[in-house]
């Protein structure tokens, strides 16, 4: 039974989540067919490619050689946010992610409207990292044939082009793989996590034995205001890891696997972006590699004198960034699916075919749908939006698991967050300052996204919300008691010749 309240308040208990889902079983039409080590291959899938490959030269412009400094800022942010949800991952292995953990603990209306916000973390990012294919695709193809797509065809407008035709091509490959199944996803996307793990250390080997130290003065040429804004654009760097969480019924042992998946890629993900960043800047130098497409490439071409190294590292950007909208896009379906299980969404989202166990519409309309922002939007708008959109769900993520631990304290967890509550208030903080940092432009433009996802919900959402209807039933279905009980006349009863009437026997006892 839904917690009672007004309409938006409405909270859906973690017992019905888990009941809905199929708990740790199979349900819902989905198998469970992901292990550990296809969860942290999942998890990197999901982390590392556009950030570091095509992000990193804007951070070193905001940061400058202190771009070393932005990546630990805005990895403190995810650890203290990845241990809560490593302890709500493991206590409620549910496709919805933050979604489900807000709808359990803070109600209908701020469920949706995490929902909405994780259209840009994962719908709209897809689109973003879809942007960053489609320039190492250029580089690649120049280094292995001398031939390049036109710019009118790879670039948005507001960047030299038209259309971003790569990142259109690239959203429906990921959605062709998807619908096939999740065991053909996941080996493909561990495969890719691999090989673009093995290209960053690659990198790092030839960036450090160019290495300079005097490329490191003036290490922080803004100061403080531009490590805290190169923190917010590195933030992106990390996006996708909580996308683990929406394994929770694709899973096995999701009460284990989750938490420890979600740990294993923050720690392997901090270290190699650390190391990526300084090996870079000592190589060739804040100033040359600011603002630069492709800078990990032209840091190799430049350190090597020659194309052949940097074609490897478009290789391997090209395939960590096809695995990234693969991993994302896959989150993406999920949560829709939750939402559409919940009736907040049409119910076409939840609909999983019985022959290849995927929500086969789902994917193909999610598909669609970001590949016109890939096409047509300039990256770096898309990126903002999405750091400042996916903060704010990180942010109701520490909060539910305050709220959590005091509503269903018996609730079995196999992760706690350590230092409670300390933990949690730091993660809220850190998603507030770094809030702070992606500037007044990206604030307005996140409250007027809010504000349409309210209207959604009060349009659509909240007449058709599934747990509202059982509610109404629910109280439809009780008895109504009398307002008045008869009462027993005062007279006794007379017998016919005026003795009064036996009274009856009485129970017998025992």
């Amino acid at each position: 039974m839904p917690r009672s309240g007004p309409s938006g308040l409405r909270i859906k208990s973690p017992d019905l989540l888990l009941a809905e889902s199929g708990a740790d079983l199979d349900g819902n039409g989905l198998r469970r067919s992901m292990g550990l080590f296809q969860l942290i291959c999942f998890g990197i899938g999901a982390i590392v490619g556009t950030g570091i490959f095509v992000g990193l030269s804007d951070t070193v412009a905001r940061s400058g050689p202190a771009v070393v400094v932005s990546f630990v800022l805005a990895a403190a942010t995810c650890v203290f946010t990845a241990f809560s949800f490593a302890e709500l991952g493991g206590a409620i292995p549910v496709s919805g992610s933050s979604y489900s953990y807000a709808y359990a603990t803070l109600g209908e209306r701020t469920a949706f409207l995490v929902g909405w916000c994780l259209l840009l973390e994962y719908g709209v990012s897809v689109s973003a990292v879809a942007v960053g294919w489609g320039q190492y695709l250029n580089q690649l193809l120049g280094a292995l044939t001398g031939w390049q797509l036109p710019a009118a065809l790879a670039n948005p407008p507001g960047a030299g082009g038209l259309v971003n035709v790569p990142a259109v091509v690239v959203l429906l490959l990921a959605a062709v793989l998807l619908v096939r199944g999740i065991r053909e996803s996941a080996r493909a996307t561990a495969a890719m996590a691999v090989l673009k793990l093995a290209v960053l250390v690659l990198f790092c080997v030839i960036g450090f034995g160019a290495f300079r130290g005097g490329n490191l003065a003036p290490f922080a040429p803004q100061g403080l205001a531009g490590i805290t804004s190169g923190a917010s654009l590195a933030f992106f760097s990390y996006i996708g890891f909580d996308a683990i969480t929406t394994t929770g019924e694709e899973a096995r042992n999701p009460r284990r696997t989750i938490p420890v998946a979600i740990m294993v890629c923050i720690g392997v993900v901090t270290v190699l972006y650390c190391l990526v960043a300084l090996s870079a800047i000592g190589a060739l130098s804040a100033g040359r590699v600011a603002g630069r497409p492709a800078a990990l490439s032209l840091i190799v071409d430049r350190v090597t004198h020659s194309s052949a190294g940097g074609a490897v590292i478009a290789f391997g950007a090209v395939v960590a960034i096809a695995s990234v909208v693969l991993a994302v896009m896959y989150g993406q379906t999920r949560i829709l699916m939750a939402m559409s299980r919940d009736g907040l969404v049409p119910r076409v989202f939840e609909r999983i075919s019985p022959r290849t166990a995927t929500p086969v519409a789902n994917t193909w309309i999610v598909a669609v749908v970001f590949a016109v922002p890939a096409a047509v939007v300039p990256l770096d708008v898309v990126m903002n939006l999405t750091t400042i959109g996916t903060l704010a769900v990180m942010a109701v993520v520490n909060v539910s698991v305050l709220v959590l631990r005091r509503t269903r304290p018996a609730l079995p967890r196999r992760f706690r967050v350590p230092l409670f509550p300390l933990s949690p208030l730091l993660g809220l903080a850190f998603c507030g300052y770094l809030i702070y940092g992606t500037g007044p432009a990206t604030w307005l433009r996140f409250a007027v996204f809010l504000a349409a996802g309210a209207l959604v919900y009060a349009a659509y959402g909240r007449r058709r919300s599934r747990l509202a209807a059982a509610g109404r039933e629910a109280e439809d279905a009780v008895p109504q008691i009398p307002d008045a009980v008869p009462q027993a006349p005062d007279a006794v009863p007379q017998a016919p010749d005026g003795v009064p009437a036996p009274a009856a026997p009485a129970a017998r006892k025992g």
